[in-house]
């Protein structure tokens, strides 16, 4: 029989750094008591203690707690002390048993930068992660942390062999338009991609431009076309994507992408206050020329900015996060009571 693996069962995998006289409560209590508490929009140690109390009841129905709730100065240690990898390890893992169907959906990548993260006197510098969202879901299926000597290129394909895509289409910025990057995701994945194209790769952004600009002048060379009009905050956006078939055109340009199927263009106007912006944007991609599709796909893209970074900044305050130097943000058990809902959903734990 297989064994029913949920958050709590999985979390006893992980190491307790502590010694063993010292201990007063279970790491798994501890641990899944800060999760809960993150889940629920806190973000400091002392805010995890009054959480903990807050909800005694509740985490008693699965947790043993046997001298109650830890103190914010417990949290804290053995935050400092825990394996970081094997904590990261432990949530992707849980992640993946939710079962999220990805076939055909959105998995965007990004990088963000938590501001307030750095400590100058100590020389830390600013926290850097780059996660992995399933847009239509709304889940992040995992992330991982960009250290001073590494960058998001080097740990694009280390993020995507922790999760399972199988199926899904993997959007990034040009940061991610790499030769690597596309044979990590068809070949060691089985999954597509749609990736921004900008000077970075110049003769490859080179010939795609060149090659549009002959596709407006040639009706012989096949393309697809998809508009969209959406309006909203005081402006009109017209999004026209283009798309082509890569293979006949591109030649040896093309040689090293994997399943590098289509281009595409994407020519975004925008009409704010009577005053017109234009942007004009290449792609690539393993999907066959659908415009309308690809055109899709890259819309979707931005759900990682409209709805997960703009979620941790302003619901989760991550970007006013000091937690990283033994300080937290403080603020009076009444405006916790006041500005959060306290949802913590059981079948979550198990």
């Amino acid at each position: 029989m297989e064994e029913t693996r949920t958050l709590i069962t999985i979390l006893q995998k992980i190491d307790d750094p502590r010694i063993e006289r010292t201990k007063l409560h279970y790491l798994v209590d501890i641990l899944a008591i800060a999760i809960c508490s993150s889940m629920c929009g806190l973000t400091g140690w002392e805010e995890f203690e009054f959480f903990g109390e807050h909800k005694e009841q509740w985490f008693r129905k699965f947790l043993a707690l046997p001298n109650g709730i830890p103190s914010h100065d417990t949290f804290r240690r053995v935050f400092e002390r825990i394996d970081p990898k094997q904590l990261q390890k432990a949530l992707v893992e849980w992640t993946q048993t939710l079962k999220i169907c990805l076939e055909g959906k959105v998995v965007a990548i990004d990088g963000k930068t938590l501001r307030s993260s750095f400590d100058r006197s100590k020389g830390i510098t600013a926290l850097h992660t780059i996660s992995a969202f399933a847009t239509e879901s709304r889940v992040v299926l995992g992330n991982c942390d960009v250290s001073e000597k590494e960058n998001e290129i080097t740990k694009i394909p280390k993020l995507l062999e922790m999760i399972e895509v199988k199926g899904a289409i993997i959007t990034i910025d040009a940061m991610g338009c790499q030769k690597k990057i596309t044979e990590t995701i068809v070949k060691n994945k089985k999954a597509d991609y749609v990736l921004a194209l900008k000077k970075s790769q110049p003769s490859l952004h080179s010939e795609v431009s060149a090659l549009f600009r002959l596709a407006e002048q040639n009706n012989q060379i096949e393309t697809t076309t998809w508009e969209s009009v959406c309006k909203g905050h005081g402006r009109i956006e017209t999004r026209k994507c283009t798309c082509l078939e890569a293979g006949p055109w591109l030649g040896h340009v093309a040689e090293g992408w994997t399943k590098l199927t289509s281009v595409a263009k994407l020519v975004a106007t925008r009409e704010t206050m009577g005053k017109l912006t234009e942007d004009t944007r290449y792609f690539i991609s393993s999907l066959p020329p659908d415009a309308q599709r690809i055109g899709e796909t890259i819309r979707e893209h931005w759900q990682i900015e409209n709805t997960l970074h703009w979620s941790l900044d302003v619901v989760f305050n991550e970007d006013k996060c000091i937690i990283s130097n033994d300080k937290t943000v403080k603020r009076p058990a009444d405006t916790f009571r006041a500005d959060r809902s306290w949802r913590a959903d059981v079948q979550i734990l198990g």
